[in-house]
């Protein structure tokens, strides 16, 4: 791809970003209930020399994901949490490194990350410690003092203190609201500072801006307002200066409720900010962006405008252009279906007249047409995207169908064939099911060998084949078994199942209903009373964290169950907060293991309860487990279907969670098998020989 630079002279020499981590439109924008209004600076811009506005961030609302919305203009896959939202998974453009020059300050968990993706080494990082990212400490401001005391030059301030307060001490609190005063002082300064070192040169233009927002309980990543609303203000050179405006077009009474009635108000989506950015300072859009300029925030001529937009239009295309010959090389020729509005040709017209308009000076029209290239290539890159979604979901559907038939009909022969002589027929069927899995296995290496053929695809979209004539050929078998058996002993089978599923099922509403039937005001209590630990600013030694982590485990079974519902009902917040008393420097890997394993316990106690069962009645564990099998594959595809690629991040994790919990269900059985056989099979064992011992 070739990077589209205006041609035209920039307004700005240099862009100075800030960016307050965790900062939400309405604490930013919002008079206290007293009037005085909060960040005097950041309030005089936006209604004297600034256009502002309101920033719509997609989900997850998360840091990571919310600066590459920013400065890369595009909204990154949410595999990236695999990485711990610290890594890159594919290097991506940004508009740093399309700069001539970029200086960073911040946390370390955000500013390296635009350096690795960076060609040369004209991104410059200087971040603080780790270690001074701490939820238990006092004030997380003195991030913020770090930042501004740091920044002499030019430009990127990455502003955690915020984010930081808010998760310890909560947007309402006194630490969030004066850290944003504090955001607001160091703002100004900077501003005065940039201004003298450049002799007043007039070329610096400022953004300000937010990645999240946060709940009233501190924490982000789904998509609720007070999450998705962040500030956006722009001001300096090459930026529209503050426009008064009567009528407003939206009805979402937040002008009201912040004061700005009379102020006019330009909101954009998140991603739109980096070509905003890009276009002030006169750099190439970055190449993987899919923002949309923000006409209303430049103070430039009509001329300007329009071939700004059209290089926009012509980048965005460009992508489109790239998805669809990556997707022409992996589909065979006469199968692909291109997306009509934007074919070959009509590409081509769409950039002729576009340039033809802005040649004629018909700049206003240039525009309108460049928005409307822009939205046909948005839709195109989407098309795309899930191109292959229905071809790929039917063989998926095909697949589970045809493996819990086979193990449905595997199950009804083993038992219609108790009452027969045994054979060889029963070990000729295992030994035919194990090579056939084991064919599948070899082919599916084979093909991750070859992947450069577009036949390869296609292939894998066949595996389900040699799995359905094995069903019908088990389907044959069993019809004639059935015939020459006059009675099956399936009742008392059928029964023995009924009462393990009855059991288990019973077990596990007992424990949703003591996880979830709690009114709301015990909800708030058990949540405010988890963070006592945090607020009160206690830190646990490294001995102390490891003691509570083990003391579950190694205690009696009645206090280890006391543990398990108090952590249960502790936990109804999703929210990290839960894990402040073991861990308050944050590390997203300690604190997801620390969740699962609050997970992991009632999953134990049901696998207990079914080993009891199991142990108790003398039922084939075999047949038990191809039972829990293919239970567990109609769940695999009832999940299948609601697997999210897009809303918040709990949305998305949760879907796939779902799935891949489920999908990997048997193997986790196996591994919760061994410890329940170990904590539930010999005691009974134990029991039973007493009883014995007593007749």
């Amino acid at each position: 791809m070739t990077p589209q630079r205006v041609p035209l002279a920039p307004p700005a020499k240099r862009l100075v970003l800030f960016v307050a981590d965790g900062l939400r439109a309405d604490s930013l924008f919002k008079p206290d209930d007293n009037g005085t209004v909060r960040a005097p600076y950041l309030r005089s811009v936006v209604k004297e020399s600034g256009t502002w506005g309101v920033s719509h961030t997609r989900v997850p609302t998360e840091s990571r994901p919310g600066h590459v919305a920013l400065i890369a203009g595009f909204y990154e896959d949410v595999s990236a949490v695999a990485k711990g939202w610290k890594e890159n998974p594919v290097e991506f453009d940004s508009v740093f490194n399309e700069s001539r020059h970029t200086w960073c300050w911040g946390s370390p968990d955000i500013i390296p990350m635009f350096a690795k993706g960076a060609t040369g080494d004209h991104v410059y990082t200087h971040t603080y410690p780790p270690e001074r990212e701490d939820f238990a400490s006092t004030d997380a401001s003195r991030l913020d003092t770090w930042v501004f005391d740091e920044v002499k030059n030019v430009f990127f301030l990455h502003l955690l203190g915020i984010d930081t307060n808010g998760h310890a001490h909560r947007p309402m609190s006194k630490e969030y609201l004066e850290n944003i005063d504090l955001v607001d002082a160091g703002v100004a300064e900077i501003v005065s500072v940039m201004d003298d070192f450049y002799g007043h040169d007039g070329k610096t233009a400022y953004v300000f801006t937010s990645d999240h927002g946060m709940t009233n309980w501190g924490s982000h990543g789904a998509g609720h307002p007070s999450e998705t609303l962040t500030p956006l203000i722009a001001w300096g050179t090459g930026v529209q200066t503050a426009q008064r405006e009567s009528s407003h077009k939206y009805d979402d009474n937040y002008l009201k409720e912040w004061g700005l009635e009379a102020s006019r108000r330009v909101d954009v989506n998140q991603a739109d900010i980096a070509p905003l950015m890009s276009s002030l300072i006169g750099v190439p859009f970055p190449l993987n962006s899919v923002g949309v300029l923000p006409l209303n925030y430049l103070n430039n001529s009509q001329h300007f405008k329009a071939e700004s937009i059209y290089a926009n239009a012509v980048q965005i295309l460009e992508q489109f252009r790239v998805k669809m010959a990556q997707k022409k090389e992996t589909t065979l020729s006469f199968l692909f279906t291109p997306y009509q509005p934007l074919t070959d040709s009509k590409q081509l017209d769409f950039v002729r007249n576009a340039r033809t308009l802005i040649q004629k000076g018909q700049f206003d029209e240039a525009i309108r047409y460049c928005e409307d290239l822009i939205v046909q290539a948005l839709e195109g890159l989407s098309y795309y995207h899930t191109y292959d979604r229905l071809f790929l979901g039917s063989s998926v559907v095909l697949g589970f169908t045809g493996w819990t038939s086979y193990v449905v009909l595997f199950i009804l022969k083993t038992h219609a064939s108790l009452r027969k002589p045994p054979t060889n027929s029963h070990m000729v069927t295992e030994r035919s099911l194990g090579q056939m899995f084991l064919c599948i296995g070899l082919l599916v290496a084979l093909f991750l060998l070859v992947q450069s053929s577009p036949w390869t695809y296609y292939i894998y979209c066949l595996l389900p084949v040699p799995v359905w004539f094995s069903v019908m050929r088990e389907f044959e078998t069993l019809a004639s078994l059935i015939r020459s058996i006059p009675s099956l002993p399936l009742s008392k089978c059928f029964g023995y199942f009924l009462l393990v599923t009855f059991g288990i099922e019973l077990l596990e509403n007992l424990l949703m209903r003591i996880h979830f039937h709690i009114s709301d005001e015990t909800k708030e209590d058990i949540c405010t009373a988890k963070h006592c630990i945090p607020h009160q600013k206690f830190a646990m030694t490294l001995f102390e964290q490891c003691v509570c982590n083990n003391c579950g485990a190694t205690s009696d079974p009645l206090p280890f169950i006391q543990m398990v519902h108090y952590i249960s009902t502790t936990s109804l917040c999703f929210d990290p907060a839960s894990v402040y008393c073991f861990l308050t420097v944050f590390n997203p890997f300690i604190m997801g293991g620390l969740l699962m394993w609050k997970v992991l316990i009632p999953f134990i106690i049901v696998m207990c309860t079914f080993e009891s069962i199991q142990v108790s009645t003398q039922l084939s564990s075999r047949s038990l487990f191809l039972v829990v099998l293919v239970i567990s594959d109609l769940m695999a595809l009832h999940f299948f279907f609601l697997v999210k690629d897009y809303g918040s991040w709990l949305d998305i994790g949760t879907s796939i969670s779902h799935y891949v919990i489920v999908m990997s269900m048997t193997i986790f059985l196996m591994l919760l098998s061994v410890m329940t056989h170990i904590l539930t099979s010999k005691r009974i064992l134990i029991g039973r020989k007493r009883k014995m011992h007593f007749r």
